[in-house]
């Protein structure tokens, strides 16, 4: 068994393309693993007799031999990005450089595929996933295809190094809780960019739009955390932030970000970081 981290992919080919309803997009198998980003829908695709819906920013992850088809609605064509690539060493060469397709209904058979390994966390991923919830990883994924055809030197290294990266980060947002309504990923945003804004939940759940009282279990549903406490939990990291990469006074900070006075800065400091902000300066400890 293999865990993730020991991925080498090689990325053998990406593409734009625009599915149209042709023969060609009907059940096949390819020999390679195959990823497409829909860039808008509706539509359905098929992967081992299972119908998925398409919609915007779908993603759909394709191992090799997975019988699939595309199920493009009359007049409404699915563009998107394709990439092709083997995921671990094996072959003497990639075999991504040269895929190939078998169409049914001929025997789905192929003299060469891409080496698949046994590895838990490979096959936890899903066949389709969407991506706008997360805005960060559809614009990594474009960037990737879009260096697949613009660099010209040291291509292999680096769009294999993309795809490495970008496989850790999709394994991570799967396996780890992240906000997924768009008003409270919105509202992180505004909190995470200015953490001493002192901003009360009243305003918070105006800005959502929201009620108070179901902004309040709609955000501890979220992140886990009441408002107060992400607040807290913030404010204490940019703290320790500004302590480490600053040489303002520890009045200086907490008056920065809106105490009153150093003395419930301190208290609220130590009892977090378990020091004193004089302490933690010095000896800085991993952020909470």
């Amino acid at each position: 068994m293999k865990p993730l981290n020991e991925l080498k992919p090689y990325v053998g080919d990406s593409m734009r393309y625009l599915y149209e309803g042709g023969l060609n997009e009907k059940l096949r198998v390819c020999n390679v693993y195959a990823f497409h980003l829909f860039v808008d829908g509706p539509g359905e695709m098929e992967v081992n007799g299972k119908l998925y819906p398409i919609d915007r920013r779908t993603l759909i992850f394709l191992r090799p031999g997975e019988p699939h088809a595309f199920h493009v609605q009359k007049g409404q064509p699915l563009s998107s990005y394709n990439l092709y690539c083997d995921m671990w060493e094996g072959a003497p060469n990639p075999v991504s450089l040269n895929r190939m397709f078998v169409h049914a209904p001929e025997p789905f058979a192929f003299d060469t595929r891409s080496v698949t390994e046994p590895c838990p966390e490979l096959d936890s991923l899903p066949s389709r996933f969407s991506l706008q919830p997360y805005p960060w990883l559809f614009d990594s994924f474009v960037t990737l295809a879009k260096q697949f055809d613009d660099t010209r030197y040291y291509h292999a290294e680096l769009v294999n190094s993309l795809l490495y990266a970008w496989m850790l980060s999709w394994y991570n947002v799967i396996h780890t809780h992240q906000p997924s309504d768009f008003r409270i990923v919105k509202l992180l945003a505004q909190l995470d960019e200015h953490p001493e804004t002192r901003a009360s939940v009243e305003e918070w759940s105006a800005m959502c739009g929201l009620k108070r009282s179901y902004f309040h279990s709609l955000f501890l549903r979220e992140t886990g955390f009441t408002p107060n406490a992400y607040r807290h939990r913030l404010l204490m990291k940019r703290a320790a932030h500004l302590l480490v990469e600053t040489n303002f006074s520890v009045t200086a900070i907490s008056e920065r970000l809106g105490y009153t006075s150093i003395h419930p800065f301190t208290r609220h400091f130590s009892a977090f970081h378990g020091v004193s902000p004089r302490a933690y300066r010095f000896q800085p400890s991993p952020d909470k």
